[in-house]
């Protein structure tokens, strides 16, 4: 499906830290969406995934009650 509002990147979270800088160089434009999954042979770091950091930073611990 083609869509002009909706652009996602599935990419290793492995193979996304090899190229943080990019991913991390343009956080004010929310497209295209990286999202960072688990692969087979390396294991799912919640602390170095780009849109679960950014989320963080939207919300407090106040916000969560």
């Amino acid at each position: 499906m083609k869509r002009d509002d909706i652009d996602i990147i599935l990419i290793n979270q492995n193979i996304a830290e090899q190229i943080r800088h990019v991913i991390d160089s343009d956080n004010d434009n929310p497209l295209p969406a990286v999202l960072e999954i688990p692969s087979k042979d390396h294991p799912y770091d919640p602390t170095k995934d780009s849109v679960l950091r950014r989320a963080k930073g939207l919300y407090s611990a106040e916000d969560m009650r």
